[in-house]
């Protein structure tokens, strides 16, 4: 997605912001796939379409509030709540005060502008990656889906509880026992978000090879555990550093800021994913993995 899409996508946005859109209405304007546009975005803009269409309608409603004699009703209304009691959590939510507190002088409530596009200098630092073929490769994982808005949100943690959840529950380790020692690698497995879908699917796995002991398989898949198989790929492979998850949202920022339109590569529509080595070196969070084809 070049600067100008970015600018033609937010343009849109503040056009259409007392219309019923969405990030899929957006993508649509500026002739881009859901899942694209979604992912690129929010790397780039630090935020979902979703999240800056409410931020900016919470603003505009709280300065009508303040300015007008419009009742808290009709306001909900004109910036498409179903409710004003679902309007009311929202609004509370953004500025720490009610929208009938909004109305009167002195309260203070919080104002997000509109994004302007500037052309800053970027790059100028080494960015190690390397290329990887991996021909069909075959997972034993543990898999739920997530809407499609989770992707790109830095203030969402369902992935992150998910694999606090399986830990908890000891869901991990007897999927780790198939392997042997030292080789016990697990891996982050993100499907593409498609258009014709809500939802993508994130599994917590393990690969499936010649070191796998793969005799009980059956016992785990009848416990709810699923077969993943990939597509033949390239990948690029980029090493994530840092003592928590930051370090990758870090990565896939300079990913579709530096490196594809430095290299001309894409991301294809195949499954990313990480992996965290058993037995990895010093400071190396995971290792990132995303399909790409040359553009």
């Amino acid at each position: 997605m070049s600067i100008q899409l970015i600018q033609q996508a937010i343009c849109y946005m503040e056009e259409h912001i007392y219309e019923n859109i969405n990030y899929a209405d957006v993508a649509k304007s500026v002739n881009m796939s859901n899942y694209n546009f979604h992912r690129i975005f929010s790397f780039i803009a630090g935020m979902t379409a979703n999240e800056y269409i409410r931020n900016r309608r919470l603003t505009l409603a709280a300065q009508e509030l303040q300015t007008t004699d419009i009742s808290v009703i009709d306001v909900a209304y004109k910036y498409g709540y179903e409710s004003p009691e679902s309007f009311s959590k929202a609004f509370s939510r953004f500025h720490g005060s009610t929208p009938r507190q909004a109305k009167q002088e002195g309260t203070k409530l919080h104002l997000f502008n509109p994004l302007v596009i500037k052309i800053t200098l970027e790059g100028g630092s080494i960015m190690d990656y390397r290329m990887e073929h991996k021909e069909h490769q075959k997972f034993l994982a543990l898999v739920r889906a997530f809407p499609n808005e989770i992707s790109g949100d830095d203030n969402d943690h369902s992935i992150s509880d998910f694999w606090t959840e399986c830990y908890e529950k000891n869901l991990i380790g007897p999927m780790q026992a198939l392997r042997p020692e030292g080789k016990r690698d697990l891996y982050g497995l993100c499907s593409p978000l498609k258009d014709s879908e809500t939802h993508f699917n994130y599994g917590i796995g393990i690969v499936l090879n010649e070191d796998t002991d793969q005799k009980e398989l059956e016992r785990f898949i009848k416990n709810g555990y699923s077969i993943w198989i990939t597509e033949p790929v390239n990948y690029a492979v980029f090493k994530c550093f840092g003592p928590d998850g930051n370090c990758l949202g870090e990565t896939w920022t300079k990913f579709f800021n530096e490196f594809v339109p430095q290299t001309g590569y894409m991301q294809t529509d195949d499954t990313d994913y990480e992996i965290y080595f058993d037995n990895g070196e010093s400071g190396l969070f995971c290792e990132l993995w995303i399909p790409v084809k040359k553009n």
